[in-house]
């Protein structure tokens, strides 16, 4: 993991030059490059002068995320990049592998079933993989950019006097908070299983999740924190009676609309975000539970994976998006995370083939294809 990890001054506020980034269709680079905690990036914003901001927020709630700023839009008439070479896989590492996450599932089922108010832990993996050269990410992109339900983003999240760039990219299908004036909007994913491609056996599959009791309560534990936290700023909340079938490219996920009208004007998107992060779709309930559960059983540290990345307008208008679907990217390695949320009945050979299944998006955009990383018989 030390290919990944960098010191940082605290409270660094560089001038880097030509920092490139994206956040679904807005593209360009920064002059600007902030790190610190989620609350010194809030009055670091609240300190800038009108503007609009990028911003990605660890995991971690105590940890440093990335402010960029004063931003150079890309000119639409650029002409594109040449792709470079593909680069070529050299070795993959699962952390942990197949049969150690399906034992780590076990461990927390049990917990689970013998602390009534500990409900759900989402338990992540992690697969390192070697190049021969670094990925092209402007190609890495334009793969992940044609999923139309998926945001893709890419975001410079190394210090800038780093010798080797780290950027996380990823395209996001979950949509943590947006806000437009008083209007409001989140679409949390919970509940998952995998598509295959056969329409009748997507269905059946779709059907099967819908039906799901286990699939189902997962899910409600999510739009229940999500309501908690925004019906006190809110004059109105509306959303369905119940969950509706939403499809990735490679997954089917219950997915609950949720719209709101906020009483005031004084909550920017990044704040509400803020608030939200994390929801119990990549964390846990009871939270702390769930941290202290996810520090003992993940051998690795998420870093990015499962934080939220998004931007913000001079209003305060704009969107957050959960970085999952994504990888961390640093030279000729990269990083990728999947998830799996466990409740007490669990199965840990299913939540295994899920995480597998999960990689599919970063692993078919930068052409490995599936390693067969939810599969306990087919070692990696």
């Amino acid at each position: 993991m030390t290919a990944f990890s960098t010191s940082f001054p605290s409270g660094l506020d560089a001038g880097v030059g030509a920092q490139p980034y994206r956040i679904g269709a807005l593209s360009g680079t920064a002059a600007h490059w902030h790190r610190g905690p989620s609350e010194a990036l809030s009055a670091r914003i609240a300190a800038l002068p009108a503007q609009q901001i990028v911003a990605a927020l660890p995991f971690d709630r105590k940890g440093d995320g990335v402010l960029l700023s004063e931003l150079t839009p890309a000119l639409p008439d650029n002409p594109a990049k040449a792709p470079g070479p593909q680069a070529q896989l050299l070795s993959h590492r699962p952390l942990p592998a197949p049969e150690a996450y399906a034992a780590a599932v076990a461990e927390a089922t049990r917990r689970l079933r013998a602390e009534p108010d500990f409900r759900k832990v989402v338990l992540a993996r992690c697969l390192e993989l070697t190049f021969d050269r670094t990925p092209d990410i402007a190609t890495l992109l334009e793969a992940l950019s044609r999923h139309p339900v998926a945001l893709p983003y890419m975001l410079p999240v190394h210090d800038p006097a780093s010798e080797t760039p780290r950027h996380l990219v990823g395209a996001s299908p979950e949509l943590l908070l947006a806000r437009e004036g008083s209007t409001l909007r989140s679409h949390p994913l919970a509940g998952s299983a995998r598509r295959s491609g056969d329409r009748a056996a997507d269905s059946a599959a779709a059907q099967a999740l819908s039906g799901s009791a286990k699939d189902q309560g997962e899910h409600a534990l999510v739009v229940e924190h999500i309501c908690d936290l925004l019906a006190p700023l809110c004059k109105e909340l509306q959303m369905p009676r119940g969950p509706q079938i939403f499809t990735t490219d490679s997954m089917i996920h219950l997915g609950t609309p949720i719209r709101g009208l906020l009483r005031g004007d004084d909550h920017s998107a990044f704040d509400l975000a803020r608030l939200l992060h994390p929801t119990p779709a990549v964390g846990g309930t009871d939270l702390e539970k769930a941290e202290d559960c996810i520090a003992r059983l993940e051998p690795f540290s998420r870093g990015f994976f499962a934080g939220a990345v998004g931007q913000q307008d001079a209003r305060g208008n704009g969107a957050f998006h959960v970085a999952i679907r994504c990888a961390e990217i640093a030279g000729t390695r990269a990083r990728l995370f999947a998830g799996a949320g466990i409740v007490a009945d669990s199965d840990p050979l299913a939540e295994t083939a899920e995480t597998g299944a999960k990689f599919g998006t970063m692993l078919r955009a930068l052409g490995c294809g599936d390693l067969g990383c939810g599969d306990l018989s087919t070692p990696l």
